[in-house]
């Protein structure tokens, strides 16, 4: 819906594909990571972040081609018969290799990368509601996006950005919510780990 309305209501087909408030990667999400790393052994400041970051946007993009490369293995080992009619033999040994691989990695990397990005910082923890409430806090902004913060403000945007605060119910549903996907997250992540240690 977001993204219709970007590009037909407000006719900012540019905007989808480029600049601060795209998904798609850009130079600055390359330039964030070499500071990050410099950040990382105390070598540089923060990075200014703005909308989204470079592990957000890796996020968003792995689903497709997790999709794509899970998705054709998955059919052919489902149909086999059919696909065996032009492809040869041993592609479905690398089929059921892909398929099994990328599902342990999907899964390891959702369970652990993913929850603690959102979820088990110091800056988000026991969790980040945000996904439950759509709404986040104005000094939490400041601090995790302040380039983003900072355009708001130069350019006067802030206050329609601007939201009533998520009401105590609306709250607590998230953190109900968010809890148990936390520890059914930390379960996965310790079977997956239980599975491949007594394989």
């Amino acid at each position: 819906g977001l993204l219709v309305r970007r590009a037909i209501v407000n006719k900012d087909w540019l905007g989808i594909v480029w600049g601060p408030d795209s998904m798609v990667p850009q130079w600055q999400d390359a330039i964030d990571i070499a500071n990050h790393v410099k950040w990382f052994v105390g070598k540089g400041e923060r990075p200014r972040f703005d909308r989204y970051t470079y592990w957000e946007k890796f996020d968003y993009w792995a689903v497709f081609w997790g999709m794509g490369i899970i998705g054709t293995s998955g059919l052919m080992l489902w149909f086999p018969r059919v696909f065996a009619t032009v492809l040869p033999g041993w592609v479905f040994n690398v089929a059921f290799v892909v398929h099994g691989e990328e599902a342990l990695l999907a899964t390891v990397f959702i369970f652990t990368v993913h929850f603690f990005n959102g979820h088990l910082r110091p800056e988000k923890f026991p969790m980040d509601t945000v996904i439950f409430t759509g709404r986040v806090d104005l000094d939490e902004l400041r601090h995790e996006r302040p380039a983003e913060y900072a355009r708001l403000v130069e350019t006067g945007r802030l206050d329609q950005a601007l939201a009533r605060p998520a009401s105590p119910r609306l709250r607590r549903a998230g953190v109900a919510v968010g809890t148990v996907a936390v520890l059914l997250g930390l379960t996965m992540v310790t079977l997956t780990v239980y599975a491949l240690w007594h394989r």
